[in-house]
């Protein structure tokens, strides 16, 4: 008998076996809507831009805003300290209580309409731009990605951020890092398979790559737009406000994308001269459903009646001032795929 030495232990064969039985299940896949409420305790992320929304990030404004001081920029038209980084950029002075009155009118409406939201419990010291959610969270299938602002004074507004999305369970699926930079009000997804971005001094190559390499990964492509001068987001040049309709603003889109757009059939309702440019900044809540702030034109209301889109309005001058709008102060975290 030729003596040998044993393959492997006793113990070593039982383990084997047991993960022999209990096994990998890689599916079905992160995103699938059972696996998500089994594991995340509900279904995370958007596919597109306009289905039924279900739950949203949002910030109340609070002391952070008393960062304002009276320090008049006179080239600008608004106030700031660019020493300190905080900036004002509307004519008067902030008004504390009635931003926080309009936000509660456009919060208890989102929640007549069924969405769940979910607020930001209290802003980083000083981020008195924290209640414009959209620029710190980017939702797509599976879950979140928490960008990289690109300002001074709204690096740190990431990190309240981080902590509301790990309370209610919404999967992180990234975070942009290193020296990226990317801000949610330069983003949109056209459709489950297409998404565009601004490339612009708040989302710089490196961080567009970062976000285009988890979109890469969840066979998403990615459309680049270069902004003009110091345009920053695109959610003042174009909104997707039903499946296939987009409200733009034909003076700040490239020819480019524009074209696509018609060679892809989409309709465009374009934002007339006269309109406020806070118009275009709206909220889907479900498609052909929209909340829009009240100051629209007569001619605009026509297209978007024409176009078959309902619209809820709120008033929102007074958070306007602050430099963003309704689209800005939301961030979509749940949307239904259709």
């Amino acid at each position: 008998m030729t003596a040998h030495t044993p393959s492997m232990s006793e113990h070593e064969y039982k383990e084997a076996k047991f993960f022999q039985t209990f096994g990998s299940v890689p599916t079905p896949g992160f995103a699938d809507p059972a696996e998500q409420t089994s594991v995340w305790g509900r279904p995370w992320g958007c596919s597109n831009d306009v289905g039924k929304l279900r739950a949203v990030l949002m910030h109340r404004p609070g002391d952070e805003v008393n960062i304002v001081e009276n320090k008049p920029m006179l080239e600008t038209g608004g106030f700031g300290d660019p020493e300190k980084g905080w900036y004002w950029m509307g004519k008067t002075l902030p008004d504390l209580p009635a931003m926080q009155a309009a936000h509660d009118r456009f919060t208890a409406l989102l929640r007549s309409e069924g969405v769940d939201v979910i607020l930001v419990d209290k802003a980083a010291p000083g981020a008195m731009k924290q209640i414009y959610c959209r620029d710190s969270v980017i939702s797509v299938k599976g879950g979140a990605i928490v960008t990289r602002l690109a300002r001074k004074v709204r690096r740190g507004e990431e990190l309240p951020v981080t902590q509301a999305l790990a309370k209610v369970g919404c999967p992180i699926l990234g975070t942009v890092h290193g020296e990226g930079v990317f801000e949610g009000g330069g983003f949109a997804l056209i459709d489950d398979k297409t998404a565009v971005c601004a490339l612009s001094v708040a989302c710089n190559e490196e961080g567009v790559r970062q976000v285009e390499r988890i979109l890469n990964g969840l066979g998403i492509e990615l459309i680049k737009l270069p902004m003009p001068g110091y345009r920053i987001h695109i959610d003042g040049s174009f909104n997707m406000i039903d499946h296939e309709t987009a409200i733009i603003n034909i003076n700040e889109l490239p020819y480019f994308f524009i074209e696509y757009l018609n060679k892809r059939g989409m309709k465009l309702i374009e934002l007339p001269p006269e309109d406020n440019a806070f118009s275009l900044n709206c909220l889907a809540i479900a498609p052909g459903r929209v909340i829009m702030h009240e100051t629209r034109t007569p001619r605009l209301a026509e297209r978007l009646d024409k176009a078959g889109i309902e619209v809820l309005t709120i008033d929102y001058e007074c958070v306007e001032l602050g430099g963003g709008g309704i689209h800005c102060s939301t961030g979509p975290l749940a949307r239904d795929p259709g």
